[in-house]
């Protein structure tokens, strides 16, 4: 399996953790964000969304991280990432949601903006991003975990770009339970830290 991947993106660290966490081998092929090689004739075949990340399974393309973690649960069968029960999997499929939505259009917004200097409302991400982080530690004040008893995808989805958001301009302060969650998170046996987050 071949990743193709951006160190400092969030969405690719997803695959990277998610495969650290299960032993899953995979090749990591860089790709040049800032020479825009993922808008590149090459890369277009491969994804023509032109994003990153894309995971090549022997031929087989798979892009959009949460689409990747859901690939690898079910091809390794990591039941327990990814279980069986019907809404335990509306659960995960809830916060897989927010991720690609709330999460993305907040702290992932804000992180792009202040790392990276994409012109974006930065007003509007950062309030976005508080309303993530509210909605996040209200759910996290009677839940261990976001989506099951144990984690799974969703917590893996989520991570990323909540735990980085102090790079976008926005405290973690006060969110006690997100500082909880985080340290859940780094705790599970395999993790592995990415530029920004040790």
């Amino acid at each position: 399996m071949k990743l193709y991947d951006l160190e400092l993106s969030g969405n690719c660290y997803k695959i990277r953790l998610f495969c650290a966490l299960n032993n899953i081998q995979i090749d990591i092929a860089p790709v040049d964000y800032l020479a825009n090689e993922h808008k590149s004739a090459a890369f277009l075949n491969i994804n023509p969304l032109g994003q990153i990340p894309v995971l090549d399974d022997e031929g087989v393309l798979i892009r959009d991280s949460h689409a990747i973690l859901i690939y690898l649960a079910q091809t390794f069968r990591l039941n327990h990432w990814l279980p069986h029960s019907a809404l335990t999997q509306a659960r995960i499929m809830e916060w897989l949601s927010f991720s690609a939505n709330d999460i993305a259009r907040g702290p992932n917004d804000a992180r792009l903006h202040d790392l990276f200097g994409l012109p974006l409302d930065i007003d509007t991400a950062r309030n976005n991003a508080k309303k993530c982080l509210d909605i996040m530690d209200a759910h996290l004040a009677t839940h261990t975990w976001l989506a099951h008893k144990s984690a799974t995808i969703a917590d893996i989805a989520c991570f990323p770009y909540v735990a980085l958001v102090q790079e976008g301009g926005v405290s973690l302060q006060g969110y006690d339970n997100i500082h909880r969650w985080i340290r859940d998170i780094k705790a599970l046996d395999g993790f592995i830290p990415m530029p920004g987050l040790a």
